[in-house]
């Protein structure tokens, strides 16, 4: 959800992105906003991750990286949490902002 509320096209930037165990939504009727600038965005994704496949948070760095933003990406040896070591990084991320 995180994607789809802060890359639609015609949606306001956030300050911030972050995607935990996300991916970027290919569905009729909605279309990423890939234009820079971008603002400071975080993702995380297990590797082991049951529900949402790791290859999805690797796509999403992928293709936010190639649009020229520049993902800072965690990927954890765990399934579909958060990663308590991801923590002091979201903190810097939101402190800095």
């Amino acid at each position: 959800m995180s994607y789809a509320l802060a890359l639609g096209r015609g949606r306001p930037r956030p300050r911030a992105l972050v995607a935990l165990s996300g991916f970027i939504p290919t569905v009729e009727g909605w279309e990423p906003d890939l234009d820079p600038p971008f603002p400071p965005v975080a993702i995380a994704h297990g590797t082991y991750d049951p529900v949402i496949p790791v290859g999805f948070g690797r796509a999403a760095r992928d293709t936010l990286a190639a649009a020229g933003a520049q993902p800072y990406y965690h990927e954890f040896p765990g399934q579909h949490w958060v990663d308590p070591e991801l923590v002091p990084e979201l903190q810097r991320m939101v402190a800095s902002l």
